[in-house]
């Protein structure tokens, strides 16, 4: 199922989480709307339980994101991580809709053909933007919800609309640059002993798709994630949001704006840590996870 680039790099990780997650990583067949054809989508799965829980990842990144929080949830939950449309290691054909509205099908499709019934939605940064937008859309599909340093509160970038060859493509090769990557990396904790190889290696693996740079130009080019503020009210289910106290790449504003904007959310800080508290504080932040099913 992986190109021989991505299984010949994954032999080089190191830490053990990072290997045990990769070495789940499942494929399924999943249709697409605009087309017959179907496109074969990545996932992870452990545990039992009558609430399955779903992962969502960031911006540019992979299910490998939740390597560290993964195992400490699947003790007493279902647990799915899944790569969103466009991103990690799920196929990315050319003729698809590389955008938030084909990002939520695609999520759609995977939860009626593997789940199809309510879910706890966790979402990260995108990945938090992605969860908003099904919850509003599809709200009985979701249980709860739980964001973890989330966007979903910026407007749209006007000028990503405007990227043209050869800038498109000069962009994408910048962010495929591993010291770019690792100056990201950097800059995501609060700790950056953390940024080390292995971190960097689970977060350049999904480069090596077919496609990768066509995909994120085509998502960039659609405008992204633009703000959820006016529609927060409309969220039905409980919500926890989980926030690093430092985070650099979004700031702690929107956690406030979230808590007050979402009827019945709750907001817990997570102390000496950046914008990825499932990858620097991850025994933490899934205390807080699991108290808050337990108590829901």
């Amino acid at each position: 199922m992986f190109p021989n680039a991505i299984t010949e790099s994954a032999k080089k990780l190191t830490e053990s989480s990072s290997i045990e997650l990769f070495n789940k990583i499942q494929f399924t067949h999943l249709p697409c709307d605009t087309s017959k054809q179907e496109i074969m989508s990545s996932y992870a799965v452990e545990g039992e339980s009558d609430t399955p829980m779903v992962l969502l990842h960031g911006f540019d990144s992979s299910l490998l994101e939740y390597r560290r929080l993964f195992p400490l949830l699947t003790e007493k939950h279902q647990v799915w991580a899944l790569d969103l449309l466009g991103f990690g290691f799920t196929e990315r054909k050319e003729f698809l809709s590389f955008s938030p509205e084909g990002i939520k099908t695609h999520l759609y499709n995977f939860w009626s053909k593997m789940i199809a019934k309510p879910m706890v939605l966790v979402g990260a940064s995108m990945g938090g933007a992605t969860a908003i937008d099904f919850a509003l859309t599809y709200p009985d599909a979701v249980d709860k919800l739980i964001l973890l340093d989330s966007g979903g509160l910026t407007k749209k970038p006007i000028m990503s609309r405007f990227l043209f060859p050869p800038l498109d493509f000069l962009a994408t090769e910048f962010l495929r640059n591993l010291k770019v990557r690792q100056s990201i990396s950097e800059t995501a904790y609060c700790d950056r002993t953390y940024a080390h190889e292995d971190a960097l290696r689970c977060a350049a693996l999904h480069l090596e798709c077919e496609n990768w740079n066509k995909a994120l130009i085509s998502f960039t080019k659609s405008g992204g994630y633009g703000s959820f503020a006016s529609n927060l009210a409309d969220i039905k289910a409980k919500t926890l949001i989980i926030w690093g106290k430092n985070d650099k790449i979004l700031g702690i504003k929107p956690a406030h704006q979230f808590e007050k904007m979402i009827p019945q959310s709750k907001l817990i800080w997570i102390e000496n840590c950046g914008h990825v508290p499932h990858l620097e504080k991850a025994d933490i932040t899934a205390q807080h996870i699991l108290e808050f099913l337990s108590q829901s």
